[in-house]
């Protein structure tokens, strides 16, 4: 009984000691663009009526890396013109480029 016991605690360990030993690698480019994305739209020369505005962001990533916007869903025009001078054709770094994958992004501006 007691050998049992031994080998069970030992079998537990090298169980725990392999789920630590492997690495976590993330599936989700999308954080790492939203906040590439927040970079990019920090400093802005936005007027005081386009705070609390939002937009809902939609784009894909071209061959190079790149963001390219295909619409700006917002009601607020001045945005919609600044968010995509702003990110159309802008390089971002990403692991993998899945080219024509859509992503949303949800842009709220905010007081300085």
């Amino acid at each position: 009984m007691r050998k049992l016991s031994l080998v069970m605690v030992a079998a537990m360990l090298l169980f725990t000691g392999s789920i630590f030993a492997n690495e976590v690698i993330s599936n989700e480019p999308s954080k790492s663009l939203s906040a590439q994305i927040s970079e990019i739209l920090n400093v802005n020369t936005l007027s005081d009526n386009a705070v609390n505005q939002k937009a809902q962001v939609r784009f894909t990533l071209n061959e190079d890396g790149e963001i390219v916007v295909m619409s700006v869903d917002t009601k607020n025009k001045n945005l919609e013109t600044f968010v995509k001078n702003r990110l159309n054709y802008k390089k971002v770094e990403v692991d993998e480029i899945q080219e024509g994958k859509l992503y949303t992004v949800a842009v709220r501006v905010a007081a300085l």
